[in-house]
């Protein structure tokens, strides 16, 4: 990967987020950091716990698939599914999963129950309810059932409604990123308002795009007890130094990150002290290695502050791309299993 360069584009300067010395140090900046990463997300809509509907059920071996919508406050309608463990009459643990992107736009939170990783060789949603996880995921805009739900309607699909949500927003004041962390929030609290999940023990991962919406979701909500992120840990100044700006969707910008100060180590390290495990490849275009190890080492001094140094995990493995692979997996259920 290219050097940092000392200026980013039009004489923005590259910076280094400071490492607090103590826990206590970092509690203080931690809240305000959350509030200018709210601020910056956009004026969102107010959150409330969503009223789903369910649309079917079908019972499978070892555990039901529910499906299910719910109106997200604005206009929207959100399609998701939760897959429960047969015989589950208790509190539980459970996942919040969050789909990929790969612009395979008609797949959304199919995701979990279909062959989609080309490296694994089963559904990983299908993988975790049998080991006993309530699995709950939903659509993000412009996926699944929600494809068509840009301002053009079945006008347009796919990255054009991606585009156009993004322009629309901005105009009315708020971020597609924003929108989607919201619906994902909005979908915690389905999750854990359901009578057979312990709302302690919610858990949330995702792969790629999936990942960044977990690590967003965990920075801003302590409801997410535990998180795995694969294969997306991205270090902004580090993707653009790399020229690799492209390598994300219009979905994935901020604006005024950089000027405030803000770059991927501090979102990250708004987990902390919960437990994380971020699993990335080192060939990985859209996360460039240098700025993961960044991100990984700010974490891991994070959770030293803490006296909690077990509680972080971040791998890169060498020659991987943007793959989630039988090892990472491995790795996932073993982090699932201990901590959750």
């Amino acid at each position: 990967m290219p050097r940092m360069h000392s200026i980013l584009k039009g004489g923005f300067p590259t910076f280094e987020t400071a490492r607090p010395e103590t826990s206590a140090q970092w509690e203080t900046r931690r809240a305000q950091l959350r509030g200018t990463i709210r601020r910056l997300l956009g004026d969102l809509p107010d959150l409330f716990v969503p009223e789903a509907t369910v649309l079917g059920t079908e019972e499978k071996p070892g555990y039901a698939v529910e499906r299910f919508a719910f109106d997200n406050g604005v206009g929207d309608r959100v399609f998701g599914v939760t897959l429960v463990p047969a015989g589950r009459t208790q509190p539980g643990p459970a996942v919040l999963y969050h789909h990929w992107h790969a612009e395979q736009y008609e797949l959304g939170c199919r995701e979990l129950l279909e062959h989609v990783h080309p490296e694994l060789d089963f559904a990983t949603g299908e993988q975790l309810v049998r080991r006993g996880y309530v699995v709950q995921g939903i659509d993000a805009y412009g996926f699944g059932r929600r494809r068509f739900q840009g301002p053009a309607g079945e006008k347009e699909v796919g990255a054009d409604v991606e585009a156009a949500l993004f322009k629309t927003f901005l105009w009315e004041g708020r971020t597609l990123w924003g929108m989607m962390v919201r619906d994902d929030m909005l979908a915690l609290n389905l999750l854990a308002s359901r009578p057979d999940v312990d709302p302690g023990r919610i858990a949330a991962m995702g792969v790629s795009m999936g990942s960044t919406r977990t690590w967003w979701l965990a920075a801003l909500d302590d409801r997410v007890k535990i998180a795995v992120c694969v294969a997306c840990l991205t270090r902004y100044q580090n993707l653009i130094a790399q020229g690799s700006v492209n390598a994300h969707g219009i979905y994935y910008y901020v604006p005024s990150l950089l000027k405030e100060g803000i770059d991927a180590e501090s979102i990250v390290g708004l987990i902390a002290p919960r437990p994380l495990l971020t699993l990335t490849g080192d060939r990985d275009t859209g996360s460039p290695a240098e700025g993961v190890r960044i991100i990984n080492a700010f974490a891991e001094h994070l959770y030293r502050c803490y006296g909690r140094p077990e509680d972080f995990r971040g791998l890169l493995y060498p020659n991987v791309g943007h793959a989630y692979t039988p090892a990472m997996w491995d790795q996932t259920l073993r982090w699932l299993q201990t901590r959750l």
